[in-house]
């Protein structure tokens, strides 16, 4: 069994796997240099730290064919930290963010994880090719004739090329194609040397340059935590994406210490931490990827390309880039969701389409996913809470019976006491049956004491009838005169 998955993950069709990588290459490569001008950093950094996270979480992650790199999330809240201290604090905070992570994965908090909904994993989808596309615009809006001649030749190739070949992917066409276009034309085009400053040397290692007391862990503790969080909620979306794409699943807990362990050594090589692209990653999984080989491959063709072939590198079009990004978010976002909002419940698609604004106009994936969970836990509450039924059945003895249906708890409790109607001398004997019932917290506990003390308080003998064992040992704690009975 390890041995045909380990032949799955690095041997099965290994051309189709490195042209998937270097796809998601060229993807990485503008948005990591302009993540890396967001956290106020040289390119090279992002750059060192998207192929040493591309490298090792291919041998340490839990979810094959997965693209991770220096990410804008983290990039965000990475920013303040180096304006107020420094690159060296960076590089702590982000060793201190992967020990994090790491704890995190052996502590198998992964299954967090199960309280994300599908709603909420497609809103977090489509923002994120909304974010991929916006961060192009200031390529696209303000250039001249020849910059949107350039990006649609791109576009046409990256469409048009799979119709007559798919040995090679269109992407890696395009970049060909205009490439030498551009250079035997001497085209006056924006190239990735005009970005910023390439790398010029292989990464090095070294320990952050800070010292080691409590008033650094004081200073790091706080963007170590963030960066630690946004990258595993990133990483952990784009992972269960990845999952839905190749109908497969993925180790979880095994993904966060492998982030971990990443963003680690992304920190001692001078490198930002980063996470999971789901962009890139998607275009990975398009293209053919499906196993290591193409993470693996996408982290060491990115530092081959950035020091060895960085002459010819530094000659692409950003045009040819851009149009990849274009082709990147187009292929991310859910179109059929668009459909689903007519269809769907009125819940689900308000929760997609929140947390697509959320992200959208915070441009923070946490945060919009963090509304997009609380607000689908708030639905899911209230949706069970109208699910409680209390039906009366009045007998000529004069006994009444009360039967409760439903799950009783802190959004149902209401529901429940104002279900009884209680009057003065009118019900005698009362029984609450609760067979079908179930008290979940105390505030269910106290909806039934109240209850059953106010029929009381009207001169009436109350009986509850039908607890479960789980339900009595809850209300057990309660006032001793009330007569239990389980089924």
């Amino acid at each position: 069994m390890q041995f045909s998955s380990i032949r799955r993950d690095w041997s099965a069709n290994p051309m189709r796997e490195m042209l998937a990588g270097a796809v998601a290459t060229f993807a990485l490569i503008p948005e990591v240099i302009a993540f890396s001008f967001v956290a106020g950093v040289d390119p090279q950094v992002g750059l060192f730290a998207s192929f040493v996270i591309g490298i090792v979480i291919s041998f340490t992650g839990g979810r094959p064919a997965m693209i991770s790199a220096a990410a804008g999330s983290v990039a965000l809240v990475a920013a303040p930290l180096v304006h107020a201290h420094g690159l060296p604090y960076l590089f702590a905070a982000g060793l201190l963010a992967g020990v994090l992570q790491i704890a995190f994965g052996l502590l198998r908090l992964g299954v967090l994880m199960r309280f994300v909904s599908k709603s909420v994993r497609t809103g977090f989808v489509n923002a994120l090719a909304i974010l991929i596309f916006s961060a192009q615009l200031p390529h696209i809006i303000g250039g001249d004739w020849l910059a949107y001649a350039m990006l649609a030749a791109g576009l046409v190739v990256i469409y048009v090329a799979p119709r007559i070949t798919t040995a090679i992917p269109s992407p890696l066409i395009c970049i060909l194609i205009l490439t030498v276009v551009s250079i035997s034309l001497h085209l006056p085009v924006l190239t990735i040397a005009d970005l910023g400053k390439l790398p010029d040397s292989l990464p090095s290692f070294a320990w952050p340059t800070v010292p080691l007391t409590m008033e650094t862990l004081t200073i790091i503790a706080g963007p170590a935590l963030a960066i630690s969080m946004v990258g595993l909620l990133e990483s952990m979306m784009t992972a269960s994406v990845v999952d839905d794409l190749t109908d497969t699943s993925s180790a979880k807990n095994r993904e966060c210490a492998g982030l971990g362990i990443a963003n680690a050594a992304a920190s001692l090589f001078g490198g930002i931490a980063g996470c999971g692209m789901i962009g890139q990653t998607v275009s990975n999984v398009k293209y053919g990827g499906r196993g290591r080989l193409s993470t693996l491959f996408a982290g060491a063709l990115l530092l081959i390309l950035m020091v060895l072939l960085k002459p010819w590198v530094s000659q692409v079009p950003v045009a040819a880039l851009v149009a990849i990004m274009v082709m990147v978010s187009i292929d991310t976002f859910d179109w059929s969701s668009l459909r689903s909002l007519i269809v769907h419940p009125k819940t689900s698609s308000i929760v997609m389409v929140v947390t697509v604004l959320v992200t959208v106009f915070s441009a923070n994936l946490a945060l919009g996913v963090t509304v997009g969970v609380l607000l689908s836990g708030v639905f899911f509450t209230f949706k069970v809470a109208r699910l409680l039924k209390v039906e009366t059945e009045e007998e000529e003895s004069g006994r009444v019976t009360y039967r409760v249906s439903g799950q009783v708890f802190f959004a149902s409790a209401d529901i429940f006491i104002e279900a009884f109607n209680i009057q003065d001398g009118s019900e005698k004997a009362v029984i609450i049956d609760v067979s079908h019932a179930h008290f979940w917290d105390i505030t269910a506990v106290a909806a039934l004491d109240r209850v059953v003390q106010r029929f009381k308080a009207h001169a009436s003998s109350v009986e509850v009838l039908g607890l479960n064992q789980a339900s009595s040992t809850l209300i057990g704690s309660l006032d001793g005169s009330m007569k239990l009975k389980e089924v």
